[in-house]
């Protein structure tokens, strides 16, 4: 299947702008691309909020203020009753905002004039994804008047006052109903918070070549399949169970066996040809008497485990749901590694690091060491918490946002990192990072990370490279709870997959 991980990937406010510099270069005039933004906006407008006569736009001082300004001439060249509000008056644009501001001929007042409940809906020109200084003063207030106003907002490019690069809020920040962008989306409208303000995302095509992304470069990307499907390794009409790889799961003791079961079950759905659990003797009886398709297997310590490891069909590994933080937890994650297996370490497993996280790099350093494919031998599916128990540095660094210390951890560790939450970000030592947008709130229910660490496990014994493999986890894991609705426990999520690889498929 062709690569197209560029449809994918979502461009800084830097890069954006390097596109942009490309295509001018190219011999596409600014002016150009901007009367296709307002084109497109403009669009948006007529096909969502079609009754909307009273329109207002707000207009900034730079390039996304002239898009506003195009946006205004269009729509009064509809018929509709346009108003436009500026940041700053015609005569002090330059370049393409100047020329923009010379085509509208309609009604035009300085910013402290407008009152949103005058207006059907309102246009967000005032500064776009390259924001970056907090929101102060005059542009503030307003910002706060409007978010209190039931006027919905479309945004071009992003809502004033979201940071494009990491969806931070830079003092205020407008909630908008719909964002338009152009060509890629950008971090700031996967990550919280700026995911939350940016409302329906809608990315227009506005001739930008997709040959400029050769030189650009990207590194960062929304998780779609375009990014990983091509790696997926699905069941083929010779193949057999073995060809589609072993997953094993760890169990813990008699009392906390549920969430192993629950993992190997998802890496069965996954995709996994066998999945079994490794339980010690004491939870043998309480495994056997849930597990059917899952197979079942003592591993009682260190020599057990490697006694299993002859086994080479057994190829990828879970440790740490309902394990336990525990010397065997950093013991059996050592021997996998050494063994050069694929390991998925979840839970109780990251936490039985937390004082000695060198230990387990080092091990995933030396396992890198003696691997010939080049791919990470390890991934890390933390959340808030568990990530600051290993990286303790990292959690509290102002600085970062979400994907930088994704990105940090993920390079230190020599490993595959899913930071899990709303705005899950899978991030590689080579750099590369996707944010997340599938899912529903119903997952934050207990288990469900569980069942997440089993189908990335189910997709690493399908030989998937690692961060393809984390990647199209999360998705799945997503698209199940979509698939399921309201009312969804952990335990419902493996049984929606094959509508899930149905999609896929279709």
């Amino acid at each position: 299947m062709q690569n197209r991980a560029m449809d994918a990937a979502l461009l800084t406010p830097a890069e954006m702008s390097e596109a942009d510099r490309r295509t001018i270069e190219g011999g596409t005039p600014g002016i150009v691309l901007m009367e296709r933004a307002a084109r497109a906006v403009a669009e948006v407008v007529r096909a969502k909020f079609p009754d909307a006569r009273r329109i207002a736009c707000l207009a900034g001082p730079g390039n996304n203020g002239g898009d506003a300004w195009a946006v205004a001439a269009i729509l009064k060249r509809a018929g509709c009753d346009v108003r436009l509000f500026h940041l700053v008056p015609p005569d002090a644009l330059a370049g393409d905002a100047a020329i923009a501001a010379a085509g509208y001929d309609g009604p035009a007042a300085p910013l402290a004039g407008f009152r949103p409940p005058e207006f059907d809906l309102i246009v967000d020109g005032l500064f776009g994804a390259g924001l970056a200084r907090p929101l102060e003063g005059e542009v503030a207030a307003l910002v706060d008047r409007l978010n209190a106003a039931p006027t919905p907002v479309i945004a071009i490019d992003l809502p004033s006052g979201i940071s494009g690069a990491n969806g931070a809020v830079l003092g205020s920040a407008i909630e908008a109903a719909v964002t338009v962008t152009f060509f890629r989306g950008k971090p700031g409208h996967l990550l919280e918070p700026g995911r939350s303000h940016r409302g329906d995302l809608v990315v227009a095509d506005i001739g930008i070549p997709d040959s400029v992304l050769a030189g650009i470069a990207p590194t960062t990307f929304a998780n779609a399949p375009a990014l990983w499907r091509h790696r997926l390794a699905l069941p083929s009409e010779a193949g057999h169970k073995y060809d589609r790889g072993h997953a094993v799961v760890f169990s813990g003791p008699a009392s906390r066996t549920g969430a192993a079961r629950m993992a190997a079950t998802a890496a069965l759905r996954g995709g996994a040809g066998l999945a079994t659990v490794f339980s010690p003797a004491g939870a043998i009886l309480v495994n056997a008497a849930h597990l059917t398709a899952v197979m079942l297997q003592r591993c009682e310590d260190e020599a057990e485990l490697r006694a299993h490891l002859e086994d080479e069909r057994l190829n990828a590994f879970m440790l740490g749901p309902g394990f336990g933080a525990t010397d065997l937890a950093r013991t059996y994650a050592k021997t996998l590694l050494a063994a050069e297996r694929r390991l998925v370490l979840d839970a109780d497993a990251i936490t039985a690091f937390q004082d000695e996280p060198e230990a387990l790099f080092g091990a995933v350093r030396e396992a890198a060491a003696a691997r010939l494919d080049g791919e990470p031998a390890l991934v890390l599916t933390p959340h808030a918490g568990e990530f600051k128990r290993l990286f303790p540095d990292i959690a509290v660094a102002e600085d970062l946002s979400k994907i930088d210390r994704a990105r940090r951890a993920a390079a230190r560790a020599g490993a595959v990192l899913v930071l899990k939450g709303r705005d899950t970000v899978i991030a590689s030592p080579d750099g590369r990072a996707a944010i997340n947008a599938t899912g529903t709130p119903w997952l934050a229910t207990a288990g469900a990370g569980d069942v997440l660490a089993g189908i990335v496990t189910a997709q690493l014994a399908q030989k998937a490279p690692s961060f393809e493999a984390a990647c199209a986890a999360v998705w799945m894991h997503g698209k199940a709870a979509e698939a399921f609705g309201p009312g969804l426990i952990a335990e419902d999520l493996p049984a929606m997959l094959p509508q899930v690889f149905a999609e896929l498929a279709g």
